[in-house]
This record gives C-alpha cells, structure tokens and sequence, in this order.
C-alpha cells in the first residue's frame, strides 16, 4: 500500500496538496501575522526526517506586519537556493517560548531522489530500520543538480 501517493517530501502542513502559489503563500503569511506570529525562512538540501535544524535564511521576523516583506525574502532566498527546499514557519511567543505553530515546505527541487528503508536483523529477533536520504550520495552543494 503507497502511503504518500505523490512521491514527494512530506514535512509539515500543506504537505500532500499541489504546491502553494505565491498568492496563496502571501494568504498564510498574513493569516498568521493577525495571529501575532513571528516568521522565518529555511532552507536544506538534506530533508532527512531528523533533520529539524534546516539553515536560517535571513532573521525571524517579529516585527512584520506586512507579508509583502516575508514575500521579498522568500524570493531572495529562492534565488539563493533555486535547487533546495525551502520552508517557512510561524513561531507564537505568547507563551514565552518561541513555538513553532505553522510550518510549510514553499520550494522544492525540480527532482526529489526520495529515501531508501534500511533493515538491519540484530541480536534474536529484533529488526531495526533506518533511512537514508538519496541526495546525500552527492556532496554538500551538488546535491538536486541536474
């Protein structure tokens, strides 16, 4: 059974629709700037599931209240990193913390290796699984070219 019937990365909301539109982009960014949240761009050419800690493109945001401003940097960092993916999160402080509450994939590569399960038989009957990542058979910066 094919759990992900459209093969591509899954990481965060929106994830199995077609990809946002700017304009629908520009909806999210204002929906949570009446929210009160603060946002920020990242970006990776390793989207291992593990990988929480994407790049930084730029500094967060806390002062917005224009998406038009989110909106100048993603298409800054998209130029930057035409071959990455590239994810915006809405961070809530009204706890104190910084929370992620919102989190989408804006930019993919033109093609997505996808990853490969690991089994490993161990002692008795235990089984471990791991995965690995295609684009990491190229190195840092190779990676996503065509």
């Amino acid at each position: 059974m094919m759990t992900n019937p459209t093969g591509r990365l899954t990481q965060g909301q929106f994830s199995f629709l077609p990809d946002l539109t700017d304009a629908e982009i520009t909806m999210q960014l204002a929906y949570g700037l009446k929210k009160g949240y603060a946002w920020s761009i990242e970006y990776t050419d390793d989207p291992h599931p593990r990988n929480t800690y994407w790049d930084m493109y730029g500094h967060p945001n806390f002062d917005l209240e224009d998406p038009a401003g989110m909106m100048m940097e993603l298409k800054a960092c998209r130029q930057a990193f035409p071959q990455h993916y590239i994810r915006m999160l809405a961070f809530d402080s009204t706890r104190g913390v910084e929370t992620v509450v919102m989190s989408f994939i804006v930019n993919r590569p033109s093609n997505e290796p996808g990853f490969q399960l690991e089994r490993m038989e161990m002692d008795g009957r235990n089984i471990r699984y791991s995965t690995r990542s295609y684009s990491v058979e190229r190195p840092e910066g190779e990676r996503y070219k065509d």
